[in-house]
């Protein structure tokens, strides 16, 4: 779909134009996965979580370090941990060198659950195979150059 349809106004200059339609596409995306982790009883920042813990399997790592890993930035790492750690999904304990850090790691029951998951949220990513390699290269790049 176009932007200037889907918002039903002409979006302005080309760089305006490439704002909303990131904005756009993020949000489209973000309603599409949604209705994944919903069914899941989850929410995307603890689907997140649970990709990075799984990614460290079977270590721990400390909270700060998911923190650094994860795209959004929630300050409130803590209670999502303990919302995964009370879900079963998640495990945490303390570093025995330092007391005061919090670690944590993705349980079995977390592992089968992203098992059942991500062939979901690769479907609802389907959409994307309409990029060629070489496109998704370019899309990378160019958003890489904003960021820089």
């Amino acid at each position: 779909m176009k932007l200037d349809d889907a918002v039903q106004q002409p979006s302005g200059t080309p760089i305006q134009k490439a704002i909303l339609n990131l904005m756009y596409t993020y949000h489209w995306f973000m309603e599409q996965t949604g209705e994944v982790f919903t069914q899941f009883d989850l929410t995307q920042q603890q689907y997140n979580v649970l990709r990075l813990l799984r990614s460290q399997y079977p270590n721990t790592i400390p909270v700060g370090v998911v923190k650094e890993m994860m795209m959004d930035k929630n300050p409130d790492l803590t209670r999502l941990c303990d919302r995964l750690c009370a879900k079963g999904l998640a495990e945490r304990g303390t570093n025995a060198q330092n007391r005061r850090q919090v670690l944590v790691r993705i349980t079995p029951a977390g592992m089968d659950l992203l098992k059942q998951i991500d062939p979901l949220v690769r479907e609802k990513a389907r959409g994307w195979a309409r990029l060629s390699d070489e496109e998704a290269q370019q899309l990378s790049d160019l958003l890489e150059k904003l960021r820089s």
